[in-house]
Order: C-alpha cells, then sequence, then structure tokens
C-alpha cells in the first residue's frame, strides 16, 4: 500500500478496503447518508444525478491518437493539461483529513482481469466501488495496482486554464493508466470510465469484444445476450426464473466464452416495487448504495414513485445480493442475441430475426425512441440512435465492435433477434405498448428454440423477417401493420422511421462495406 501512495505522491491519511458496514456507519455518523427501512443506505450526489457526456475526455497522445473515433463523444484532452490537472487533485486529496481507497479489479475472466485502485473523498464512492467492481480477495496482500481513478467531486476545474467545458470533469489517460473525476459525485463517471477503458483495450489489444448488454444462462448452458438503451427492457427480460444472471450491464466475449466485466449492478429504481422487479427489489438491503431517492412524509420508507430529484433515481449492490447468479460470472459463446428497441413509433414488429448484414447494421444504428413528454420539448416520438447500444463509452470506430460482433455471430451460428417492446396499432399517445408478458413468451420461445421451426414473412419497409406464429402471443401483433385502423397512417410512419434509420447511417457510409449497408431497411427514398 504504501508503493503505491508514494507513487502517487499522495500524503494523507488513507482508510483501505474498509467493509460495507465500516462505510455505512461512517456516512450515517457523519451525516453524508440516511438508513432506509429496507436496510440499505441513501446518499444525495448533489447537482449532478447523471452522468455528463459532454464533460467527458480521453487523452490524445502516441497510444490513442490514430485509434480513437475522435469526435463529440471521443472528445479529445491534452496530454500536458491532464497531468496539470491531476496534480491539483491529487493536492485537493492531499489536503483532506483522510480519504479512502478500494483495491478492485474487472473482468470476471482471469485472463483479462483489470486491477484497480480507486482513491475518493467520499466512504459512499468506495463503497460504490465494492459494490460494482469485482472484489478482492481479502487475504490477498500482493495487490499490484495497474489502473487508478481518482475522484474528488468537491474539486473544480478553472475551465479557462485547465481546458475542460465546465468545472466538472472525467478523463481518461490511457498512457498514464489514469482517470480523474472531479466537480461531480455521481458514482456513475466511476463505472463507466473503466467501461470505456476496456471498450478500449479489450478490441484493440486482446481481440475480445467489449459489449454494452446483459446477459443469462440457461439450463443446459446456452448464454444469451440482451443489448438495449435505457428504457427497452434490458435488465427486466435478463432476469429470468429458469436462468441465472452472468451480468447485468457489461461484457466480454473471447473465443470461447461471455464474461460479466462487473461485480454488481447498478439499477434504476424509479417507480420499483417488489411485484415489477423482485429481484431488483430484494438486493436493495445493507450494502446495497441507493443515490437520490425521496422518502415517505416523516419515515425512512422509500419512495420510489418520486421524481422530485430525478428521474435516474439508482441502486448499486454486489451481484451476490441476487439469489440467480451464475458462479463465477461467465458463459459459453451466446446461442441468442437480442437487440431490445422501445419503438415509440409503433411500426416495428414485436420479433424479427436478423440475418448478419442486418445484425451489424441494427448494431451499429442502437436506436430506441424517445416518448412525448419524456423531456421537455418532445411532443411526437423521437428516434434516438447510440451506436453500438452504447455510443457513450465506445471510443474506437463502431465498425471495430460491429466487425467483431460479425464474426463471432458466425463462428458460433448465433441467432439474432430485434425485440420491440415499445408501441403497436399507433405511435406512443395513440396505441399501447406490447404487453410484458407478451414480450417474455417470445423471449422463451426463441430460448427454447420454437421459433426456429415456424414459417417467416418478410416485410416490405425494413425487410425484417417476422415469425408468422408465437406460443402465447397473439398472431395478429406480430405484423404490426394489421393493428392499425389506418394502413396508410402505417406506411407513413414506417417510411418516415426507415428515412431516419437511413439518414442517421449516412456518417458510416462512406467506411462502412457494403454488406453492413445492406443491412438496413428496404425503402431508401
Amino acid at each position: 500500500m504504501t508503493s503505491i501512495l508514494k507513487k502517487l505522491n499522495i500524503s494523507t491519511t488513507v482508510k483501505w478496503n474498509l467493509s460495507p458496514n465500516e462505510i455505512e456507519n461512517i456516512c450515517i455518523k457523519e451525516g453524508s447518508a440516511k438508513k432506509t427501512s429496507l436496510g440499505a443506505i441513501t446518499i444525495d450526489t448533489g447537482k449532478f444525478t447523471g452522468r455528463a457526456p459532454k464533460d467527458r475526455y480521453i487523452v490524445k497522445d502516441s497510444l490513442t491518437e490514430s485509434l480513437v473515433w475522435w469526435g463529440n463523444i471521443n472528445k479529445p484532452f491534452p496530454e500536458d493539461n491532464f497531468n496539470l490537472l491531476k496534480n491539483k487533485i491529487v493536492k485537493h486529496l492531499n489536503s483532506k483529513e483522510k480519504i479512502y481507497a478500494r483495491n478492485c479489479y474487472a473482468c470476471a475472466n482471469e485472463s483479462y482481469k483489470l486491477k484497480i485502485t480507486v482513491f475518493s473523498e467520499t466512504a459512499w464512492a468506495s463503497l460504490f466501488a465494492y459494490n460494482m467492481f469485482l472484489r478482492v480477495d481479502e487475504k490477498a496482500n500482493n495487490f499490484n495496482n495497474e489502473w487508478t481513478i481518482f475522484c474528488a467531486p468537491s474539486f473544480k476545474s478553472n475551465p479557462e486554464i485547465d481546458k475542460t467545458r465546465k468545472e466538472n470533469f472525467a478523463i481518461i489517460s490511457f498512457k498514464n493508466k489514469e482517470i480523474i473525476i472531479g466537480g461531480s459525485a455521481y458514482t456513475g463517471e466511476i463505472k463507466k470510465g473503466i467501461f470505456s477503458v476496456l471498450n478500449f483495450l479489450l478490441p484493440s489489444k486482446k481481440n475480445v469484444l467489449s459489449m454494452h448488454c446483459s446477459a443469462n444462462i440457461g439450463k443446459e448452458n446456452d448464454t444469451a445476450l440482451f443489448f438495449g438503451l435505457s428504457g427497452t427492457g434490458k435488465t427486466t427480460l435478463s432476469a429470468h426464473q429458469n436462468r441465472k444472471l452472468i451480468g447485468d450491464d457489461e461484457h466480454g466475449w473471447d473465443e470461447t466464452s461471455i464474461f460479466n466485466f462487473e461485480g454488481g449492478c447498478y439499477a434504476k429504481c424509479i417507480d420499483l416495487s417488489y411485484e415489477k422487479e423482485p429481484d431488483i427489489y430484494s438486493a436493495i438491503k445493507s450494502g446495497a448504495l441507493l443515490e437520490n431517492i425521496c422518502f415517505k412524509k416523516n419515515t425512512n420508507e422509500v419512495d420510489f414513485s418520486s421524481t422530485l430529484k430525478t428521474q435516474n433515481t439508482r441502486v448499486s449492490y454486489p451481484i451476490h445480493h441476487i439469489k440467480n447468479i451464475a458462479k463465477p460470472s461467465i458463459g459459453k459463446a451466446p446461442k441468442n442475441i437480442f437487440f431490445l428497441t422501445a419503438d415509440a413509433f409503433g411500426v416495428l414488429p414485436p420479433v424479427s430475426k436478423l440475418d448478419n448484414n442486418q445484425a451489424m447494421f441494427h448494431f451499429i444504428s442502437g436506436y430506441t425512441a424517445k416518448v412525448a413528454g419524456t423531456e421537455d420539448g418532445i411532443i411526437e416520438p423521437e428516434a434516438t440512435f447510440s451506436n453500438c447500444f452504447g455510443a457513450p463509452f465506445m471510443p474506437l470506430h463502431p465498425t471495430v465492435y460491429a466487425k467483431m460482433l460479425s464474426e463471432k455471430i458466425k463462428k458460433s451460428n448465433v441467432n439474432v433477434w430485434l425485440i420491440n417492446t415499445g408501441w403497436i396499432s399507433g405511435p406512443y399517445g395513440v396505441g399501447y405498448r406490447i404487453k410484458l408478458e407478451h414480450t417474455r413468451s417470445i423471449i422463451d420461445a426463441v430460448l427454447n428454440s420454437t421459433l426456429n421451426n415456424v414459417s417467416y414473412e418478410k416485410e416490405r419497409i425494413f425487410g425484417l423477417n417476422i415469425p408468422l406464429e408465437c406460443p402465447n402471443v397473439p398472431s395478429e401483433i406480430l405484423k404490426p401493420w394489421k393493428t392499425w385502423q389506418n394502413k396508410d397512417a402505417y406506411t407513413k410512419q414506417a417510411k418516415k422511421l426507415a428515412k431516419l434509420f437511413n439518414k442517421n447511417f449516412e456518417k458510416f457510409n462512406n467506411i462502412s462495406e457494403n454488406e453492413i449497408l445492406d443491412g438496413g431497411p428496404t425503402y431508401k427514398s
């Protein structure tokens, strides 16, 4: 421990690897957290209750200059300014009476283990690191730190001097193997910082595909992957009573296996209830960390319906808080992959089977839709595209990940499915959302291979292959145009969405192979 402190010039008192119970007691005693009736503590992250993607940077240096896909997502940061800012953060941490440190690692597969030390000025950030990363054996004395995270929410940069956009920042240096986070207490910056690191290192250095997805495994050791943006059902659908959870959010795929990057889950808990999400609800107990929730009046009972502080209320907990998990968090190469979308335009079928070109196209597109009323100014469905279902965390060009996915799909003969968990019979506000029970029946029919033995029909606007029947699912909803009263209105709306797909893909046209382009909508006008 002394050697790493000396190397990083940390001179203040450091509380190393405290247990969850020790951290809970410290936070409650100092008033930075409150105990809830469920047993977990809750904290407020202040001004920032979510990530700040516009203030996330990657240092542009000899390691990253030619590999990173630079732009509005991967914003370059000067190497000299990073070093100066890092020194300021260390000085800031040294000014504290004490700080907290956590040794942990990422990647359940030992071949790719990444050893991490997280330094934080708040005790609860150390609890978050305990929950979210893989935990180090307490008896191990020889922890050889590889990557370091400095987390200092109360430190604010000077944008004019430090070259940041605002006072808050999250910056990754691959040469230094360091992440510095300042001006924001939102814990997700810690988690996503390491995810971004792995999304650079594993594909470019290890030939491992890194993925923003959940994964589970069945009794026959058949693995399934679930990709999807917020609100599409990724967490809900990967939690299955007859299948073990490998991981909730971030995974790698090497030659033979799927492995979890993390040691825990970071779940949204807005409108959470035991009836809706029994696994998540039951995981909220001592050791879990709730963020930005409200209490019911004059109680310590959580009001999960409240959005007074934010809609992005969260809870982190170690994966062992869930009973039905794979141990270790590793599975075989997948048999099925699901791309989840909540289509608020109401035109995509509840299930369609994708060929390899379509799989690459839809993977790069990463489509879902925002609905009217979710954000100020949105009065009708709005298409959202996030490359590889995780654009804010993908340093390499999207086609790098897509080509790797394509190769692995071919090698393992994987079935890929596009699942619409959104609307049919009309757009949001007119139609209705597909029932969760029907989506679950579709997922089950895929997993038990039932949909491998039915007839399919090719849809004419997106070119999607739609099964004509599925157990426990009304056949009329499988063809969404049949649920619209006005068929012309359906066609107009479908063509509108197809155009949005094509327009979004224009930025890839000059650097994507024809086979990827061929996977897009049949309608091109």
